[in-house]
């Protein structure tokens, strides 16, 4: 049994259909891919965010051409850039650019606070803020990261644990970061965050999990759609069955394991029995930050190049600006148009989430053109579309409440495998989201013992090792 139809449970119901096994896959909504899917309307396509195809784990890039054909994939540049204070910033960092838009004197000022948060660093370093500051000192800190950061989690930065920051910008500082402006042929692809090239499907992150749909499928797996679990019920230490919502009736399946990719705090509130107060309370103190997207058709020429722009500045909402037609042209029914993707981070049910998609669009439209990003009246068409629970929350006190739902579940549904991003309530990334998976589904099938918890928080699982010495499921027959 596997809950949920993103990347981690296809990839799930694809490697358990390599060994033989058959698989039932619920899912809640009407569309395959979770936040990796790609959004069709009116012929545009645009994603929920942007998604790049670059892993370190090699099984996982051979898992996504296998999927795909070479000739689904393009290879693209990655041009990004920082809007602050009405400059634009190149990232990755070029020194260049960065001293014409700082000025020497502010520069001098970044690097003699850098220096001294070397000699004197945060004494508290478990909060997002302490740990940035650590990395890239004061000034660089409250120019560049604090803003954005604040604008993504819609909580203070001292709020926000560090694990987020080590984990999203892995041993990147201010130091390491020139030495790559400086030597950008050195160990190019060593850090995440300054990759300078990418793969990227022709028609978007949802065409691999349509795609990967249809081969399950065709393998026997059953896909059913807007199924929402409404229960685990579980007996004897192990999960049983599943009970999910069809329409107006309950639907019922046995299962001899389960990969969970549902949100970790939802499934631990669906076990039946329920489990005690005290384990509830724990999940309802995992919180998310919700997603909404606001995609324009403008004119290509009157649109900019980057693949995205991160939006530091305070004097609008948005938070990150998507151009589709520089991830591929094939997202764009029009030769001479494009479709920005306007991201805004949200709760869900507040002003923003609730608002008529018309009052969105027409607020995006006048932020593009406050950012100077997008003249008057260039808008053509507009859409919108809501991601809830899109990002786990590393909020105070989460690692804990995270141990007590994990140590319950090992405890009293020992088959219950949670995966992903929001079944392990942890930020991964795609390709770890996958790989989480791939190794669930061996612990099942071959009785192997790999500790899925600690992909991407180990150092052996991080992205900035060389392939030959990331983990690789073992061999298998198709």
């Amino acid at each position: 049994m596997i809950i949920g139809a993103g990347p981690a449970g296809l990839t799930a119901a694809y490697q358990f259909a390599k060994h033989g096994v058959t698989s039932t896959v619920l899912e809640a909504t009407s569309t395959v891919g979770g936040i990796s899917q790609t959004v069709q309307r009116d012929g545009w396509r645009f994603d929920i965010g942007g998604h790049r195809f670059f892993t370190k784990v090699g099984a996982v890039r051979d898992l996504w051409h296998e999927i795909l054909g070479s000739e689904d994939f393009l290879v693209r540049p990655r041009l990004s850039r920082i809007y602050y204070g009405g400059k634009f910033y190149d990232y990755p960092l070029n020194i260049r650019n960065a001293l014409s838009n700082l000025g020497p004197v502010e520069a001098a000022r970044c690097a003699a606070s850098y220096a001294w948060a070397r000699l004197r660093p945060p004494k508290d370093q478990s909060s997002f803020e302490g740990y940035m500051a650590a990395q890239f000192g004061w000034r660089l800190y409250r120019t560049f990261f604090k803003t954005y950061t604040e604008k993504v989690w819609g909580v203070p930065a001292t709020e926000i644990q560090a694990d987020w920051a080590a984990q999203r910008i892995k041993n990147l500082n201010l130091l390491r970061a020139v030495t790559n402006a400086l030597l950008p042929r050195r160990r190019a692809t060593s850090i995440t965050s300054l990759i300078d090239s990418f793969e990227y499907p022709r028609h978007g992150p949802g065409m691999m999990w349509e795609t990967c749909a249809g081969l399950v499928q065709a393998r026997g797996v059953q896909l059913l759609m807007e199924h929402p679990v409404t229960s685990v019920r579980h007996r004897g230490g192990r999960a049983v069955s599943v009970v999910a919502r069809a329409g107006d009736r309950d639907v019922e399946v046995e299962c001899s394991s389960v990969i969970s990719s549902m949100p970790l705090p939802l499934l631990v509130e669906s076990m039946d029995p329920a489990p005690p107060a005290e384990v509830l309370e724990a999940a309802r103190g995992l919180t998310f930050r919700d997603f909404l997207t606001v995609a324009l058709a403008v004119p290509a020429d009157s649109a900019f190049a980057d693949n995205w722009i991160y939006i530091h500045s305070p004097d609008v909402r948005v938070g990150r600006v998507q151009n589709f037609r520089s991830w591929s042209p094939h997202m764009v029914p029009d030769a001479g148009m494009t479709c920005l993707g306007l991201e805004y981070f949200v709760f869900e049910g507040d002003d923003l989430w609730t608002a008529p998609d018309e009052e969105l669009v027409s607020l995006a439209s006048r932020e593009l053109e406050t950012l100077g990003l997008v003249p008057a009246g260039a808008v053509a068409e507009g859409w919108v579309v809501r991601m809830p629970k899109a990002y786990p929350m590393y909020s105070q006190g989460y690692q804990r409440h995270v141990e007590v739902l994990r140590s319950w579940l090992e405890a009293n549904a020992s088959n219950v495998w949670p995966v992903g991003r929001n079944g392990m309530h942890r930020y991964n990334n795609q390709d770890h989201s996958m790989f989480t998976a791939m190794l669930a589904v061996e612990n099942i099938v071959l009785g192997t013992a790999h500790d899925v918890w600690s992909v991407n928080v180990e150092s052996e699982y991080h992205e900035e090792l060389d392939e030959a010495s990331a983990p690789t499921p073992s061999p298998q027959s198709d």
